[in-house]
């Protein structure tokens, strides 16, 4: 038997690689299903006499990987992905969730643009794929995309769903997907002809928020950032089709591509000088916030961290006799004052900086987990905010190891914050908007 077969479907290719073995110490697995106390496996009649709705929430607190393996248990454990009793209760403790990264190939040479696998062929083997980070087991998945058609690249995620846009110049087509299930929901197309856009997508149980912001396309040969536009769709029956937004300050600069939300507010990394744009939705307007010690940062990356816009950056100071470090401060609630709440220990930095050369590195935040990719290298750093720890994370083997973490041809691994969600039934707030999506998009 193949087991790359999706349990559900054998025409889909399983979301999670049937690759659930660790290096880590093998009685980590065991005691999750062995009475830690003496050992011994717990008694089959003890599961059999629990009620149904005690054992579906039993299962709904099983991670992704171990959900999917239960589901080749018996007929009513494969048949709780279509369950709406299930789901519902499942839903209810989204809170509890694991919180992971997302990471996909991308080069560098050619920002934005993703490559699908390390082949040039069109002959179908050439699929999309991810590569998902569990910070709390440190361990590595793979994603597989079966459903996204070429010529889209990932540019966010939120809620369980990736945002997919497309390459080609002009009115840009996104695509909003759950990996864990296939499914995929599209987007009416923007208003305005753009080049690569900077994105930022939020998903609640309710609504769904999406701005699309900067290169606006003023020809065929010329790009500015001018303006942003946005997209709203909640459970209410209120929703807004790629309105025009307050222009953007002069003089911008969107490099990264990506946007952060928290409580609110769209953030992006400004360049040239470093600074930070926000953007809040209900009030509709843009503002520059000054990026602390902006002219002695590198490599800036912002990120959420529960509740709160994380900056984090190199800080090199050489000729005012101050340590190179690497520094995280944290935006107070007045938008504008930035306090520094942890630096990197020296001597890690002096490795850091040693194995980093220079080259750059990427940062990505879900919560209390900072990720911190090197560009060029096969290294990521892992910083836990609350155990305040420093861990070196073992390399992506699916990701085909090397220098970039990503393969040849300068490809590095572009992050994004993601949280496995089962079902995402606030997607189903787009098929009033737009066709259904079939899998096919002409061009």
């Amino acid at each position: 038997m193949d087991t790359n077969v999706f349990i559900n479907n054998p025409s889909l290719t399983l979301p999670f690689s049937y690759t659930f073995t660790s290096s880590s110490n093998s009685s980590t697995t065991t005691s999750t299903t062995t009475d830690s106390s003496s050992g011994q496996w717990m008694d089959g009649r003890i599961w059999s006499k629990l009620p149904p709705p005690l054992l579906d929430r039993i299962i709904a607190f099983l991670p992704p990987p171990a959900f999917f393996r239960s589901r080749c248990v018996c007929k009513r454990f494969y048949g709780l992905l279509f369950s709406n009793v299930f789901l519902e209760t499942y839903l209810q403790l989204l809170p509890l969730r694991h919180n992971c990264f997302l990471f996909f190939k991308h080069k560098t040479l050619k920002s934005y643009v993703y490559k699908r696998g390390g082949g040039t062929n069109d002959d179908g083997s050439n699929k999309a794929e991810g590569f998902l980070f569990d910070p709390n087991e440190i361990r590595w998945y793979r994603l597989s995309f079966p459903y996204i058609p070429s010529g889209f690249y990932p540019s966010g995620s939120s809620g369980g769903l990736v945002s997919w846009v497309s390459e080609e110049a002009g009115l840009k087509t996104i695509l909003l997907c759950n990996p864990l299930v296939g499914s995929v929901s599209q987007l009416p197309p923007i208003s305005r002809p753009r080049l690569f856009p900077s994105i930022g997508l939020s998903v609640t149980p309710t609504s769904i928020d999406v701005t699309v912001a900067g290169d606006d396309l003023i020809s065929r040969y010329a790009v500015k950032n001018l303006s942003s536009e946005s997209f709203h769709v909640d459970a209410g029956g209120f929703f807004s089709l790629w309105a025009m937004t307050s222009s953007l300050p002069r003089l911008c600069s969107l490099e990264s591509g990506k946007m952060v939300y928290v409580q609110g507010k769209f953030y992006c990394m400004n360049y040239s000088p470093f600074s930070v744009l926000s953007y809040e939705v209900t009030g509709n307007r843009w503002i520059k916030i000054q990026a602390p010690m902006r002219r002695f940062l590198r490599s800036p990356s912002l990120l959420e961290s529960n509740g709160r816009l994380v900056l984090v950056a190199a800080v090199e100071k050489s000729k005012l006799n101050v340590p190179k470090s690497l520094r995280l401060w944290s935006l107070q609630q007045d938008n504008a004052t930035w306090v520094e709440i942890e630096r990197m220990p020296q001597p890690l930095y002096a490795q850091f900086a040693a194995e980093e050369g220079g080259k750059g590195f990427e940062c990505v935040g879900n919560q209390e987990f900072v990720m911190i990719v090197l560009r060029g290298t096969s290294l990521q750093l892992l910083f836990d905010m609350v155990r305040k720890s420093w861990l070196w994370v073992p390399p992506c083997s699916y990701s085909g190891g090397g220098s970039g973490s990503g393969g040849s041809d300068g490809e590095v691994l572009q992050g994004f914050a993601y949280d496995p969600v089962l079902t995402t039934p606030v997607a189903s707030l787009l098929d009033q908007l737009t066709l259904p999506y079939h899998g096919v998009l002409d061009f």
